[in-house]
């Protein structure tokens, strides 16, 4: 029995997998070694996942955000180990699984466009090149965070339209210092700026709303996409809530630059168990 994992900052989903098929599905929040420690990773682990179904699992194959080094791996490889006590345990970053789920055993350009944004030139069986994604203060261009973070910027320094700015209060609870002490004070502002995501979509029928997100996926295209001299040949996959909910807005960008989209799909996870059933 195998049980494979994809996991972003807000949300993880895994699928246990025996003779070749899922057999089961979970779900649990998101895991990210970058902000969160081994115990912290058990005990969610412990919370979310029902624990005594999973003990002695052969394989865990867990691909996440913030799995960028051995360190990192290390903390979550520590955390599986003492609440599912598997076999063999590897660790991948979010960005290889979504490569291996987008491209499988095809070279190809892989980006991830959900909480965060990522993406790499794959050759069909490793990561080559990967352009830094740095986070959503100094990049993750075209993510949930940083289109949030342009939304409640431009709704705070009043640079919407007054109708969406009344709109966005009528939609939401919080006051303007209370979204700034969330920001600068609170654990996880990614995943706090992120919701607002839905508010695009809810009104991307407005124009300013329908602007700022297709400068948004601009500025990933020009930052990211065509810094690997491979875009302009090879196919280019996306994945992720952002990604899909944008389809029409990010394909549009893409066309600007003249790229296309091979694929867009929200969540890795089905492509993944196809991945490893495949070898």
């Amino acid at each position: 029995m195998q049980l494979i994992a994809d996991s972003g900052s807000t949300k993880t989903v895994w699928h246990c997998i025996d003779g070749g098929k899922t057999i089961k599905e979970f779900f649990s929040t998101g895991i990210n070694p970058f902000y969160q420690t081994t115990d912290e990773i058990a005990s969610s682990l412990r919370k979310d996942l029902p624990v005594h179904d999973l003990l002695g699992v052969d394989n865990v194959y867990f691909y996440g955000a913030g799995c960028a080094n051995d360190d990192k791996n290390r903390v979550v490889s520590l955390a599986l180990e003492a609440v599912l006590r598997p076999g063999h345990v590897f660790i991948g970053s979010d960005l290889l699984g979504a490569a291996r789920s987008l491209c499988q055993h095809q070279a190809g350009i892989a980006c991830i466009l959900g909480t965060g944004s990522n993406s790499c030139y794959y050759d069909g069986m490793q990561v080559v090149n990967n352009v830094s994604p740095l986070g959503f203060i100094l990049g993750d261009e075209g993510s949930g965070a940083v289109m949030g973070k342009k939304l409640v910027a431009d709704i705070l320094k009043k640079q919407m339209p007054e109708h969406i700015i009344q709109l966005f209060f009528n939609t939401y609870s919080y006051s303007p210092a209370e979204i700034v002490h969330t920001v600068y004070r609170e654990p996880f502002p990614n995943r706090f700026l992120a919701q607002f995501s839905r508010f695009l979509v809810a009104n991307i029928h407005e124009p300013e709303i329908e602007r700022l997100v297709e400068n948004s996926f601009d500025e990933f295209i020009l930052r990211n996409i065509l810094q690997y001299p491979e875009s302009s040949s090879l196919p280019i996959h996306f994945t992720g809530s952002i990604a899909s909910n944008f389809s029409a807005q990010l394909t549009r960008s893409l066309g600007r630059f003249g790229l296309k989209v091979a694929s867009i799909v929200k969540l890795p996870i089905e492509q993944l168990v196809r991945y490893h059933t495949s070898i």
